[in-house]
């Protein structure tokens, strides 16, 4: 799996992990959202040990394994300019919009 990141998404992201060290996990949540559930980008300071790590460069992201098979090989996280959000999407679909960062750290 591969993640495309342009320029306004590394340093969005890199804003968000501040000072403190951490890892992003993509992570499709479902409770208490009242629907099929929604994709948010974690902060976590260590993976579970279901997660399996699919990018290193420029920043680590892990998924849990049993929600890979919900995110296609190779997509693109881009930030929104004026809004705290991303938006995930692959040359097939458009995998979730106005995502957003939760730090669990």
């Amino acid at each position: 799996m591969h993640i495309q990141l342009n320029s306004l998404t590394t340093e969005k992201l890199k804003e968000s992990l501040g000072e403190r060290p951490g890892d992003f996990k993509l992570f499709f949540d479902t409770e208490g959202c009242g629907c099929n559930g929604v994709i948010v980008i974690q902060i976590i300071s260590e993976p579970h040990a279901t997660d399996i790590e699919v990018q290193k460069e420029p920043f680590t992201f892990f998924v849990d394994r049993q929600q890979e098979s919900l995110f296609d090989e190779q997509m693109r996280l881009e930030a929104d300019e004026n809004y705290p959000s991303f938006r995930l999407s692959s040359d097939s679909s458009l995998l979730g919009n106005n995502i957003r960062v939760k730090d669990i750290r």
